[in-house]
């Protein structure tokens, strides 16, 4: 099979520990680029967190594209056109928001390069923060104050207590939101049916590239969806089991250039 796309999960796939691309993993993506092959990044991250990537990665100049909000928002990376788009609706911010008061767990959302929320000094809020490399703004009513269109929001907390919270979240919102975790200490709130696989069925329309052709690559629960939609699902050594047991093959970890292996073998030659 000839793989003309590939789409790589960011933290704990395409980057190492350190939240870098190594230059092996760097150099390999930019090559197949050059030769015809379609990047993109797949993340539940905003776009503007993950736009220094992709510039590293030569997407803005080779075509590639930003799935964000785990497929919510699509951007060509070298149009800056938004190709897809879809949102919470409105009339249930104001009870995420409620939502998150009762149980005690802070949301955040995102607007341009900040990241909103009521509670900025939580740990959790702060490791998102990090990732995304986004300021903080802290919202006096998150309910009131965020009245703008919305693609995703985030409840943080510890992990065993989001564990619990979850089932409660999704018999209360799951009729109209698609809930899930991303991390153990990240509860994803995206509209309805929105996750990677469904993201990818809408760039994969738009680009005419079919799903025997794509690679997908990724290490989180999040990622398990598109694992199971592409031709090739590839779960990266350190992935959770429930990760690794949907995929059809398991390559490197993200710090010994798990992607590079997989460019290697499976699209060097193209």
């Amino acid at each position: 099979m000839k793989y003309k796309m590939i789409a790589l999960d960011l933290d704990g796939t395409l980057t190492n520990s350190k939240k870098e691309v190594s230059a092996h993993t760097r150099d390999v993506l930019i090559d197949i680029q050059k030769k015809g092959a379609v990047v993109a990044l797949a993340t539940g991250r905003p776009i503007n967190g993950a736009v220094a990537i992709s510039q590293e990665l030569e997407l803005d100049i080779y075509g590639g594209f930003i799935l964000s909000f785990n497929g919510g928002v699509i951007q060509n990376c070298k149009t800056k056109e938004i190709v897809f788009q879809q949102k919470i609706p409105a009339a249930y911010i104001p009870r995420l928001g409620e939502a998150s008061r009762r149980f005690q767990v802070p949301i955040v959302t995102y607007q341009g390069d900040e990241i909103l929320t009521e509670d900025t000094t939580d740990k959790y809020v702060r490791i998102e923060a990090g990732i995304n490399k986004m300021k903080v703004r802290e919202l006096n009513n998150f309910a009131e104050e965020v009245n703008f269109p919305v693609t995703k929001c985030l409840m943080v907390g510890d992990g065993w207590y989001l564990e619990q919270i979850l089932p409660k979240m999704r018999r209360e919102f799951g009729h109209i939101l698609n809930i899930f975790r991303s991390e153990p200490y990240f509860m994803e709130i995206t509209p309805p049916g929105v996750d990677k696989a469904f993201g990818l069925e809408q760039l994969l329309r738009y680009t005419g590239i079919s799903r025997e052709e794509l690679i997908c690559c990724g290490d989180g629960y999040n990622d398990i969806s598109m694992l199971q939609f592409a031709g090739l699902g590839v779960a990266m050594e350190n992935a959770r089991d429930e990760v690794k047991a949907v995929a059809d093959i398991i390559t490197e970890t993200n710090d010994n250039d798990g992607v590079a292996c997989i460019v290697e073998n499976y699209m060097k030659n193209r």
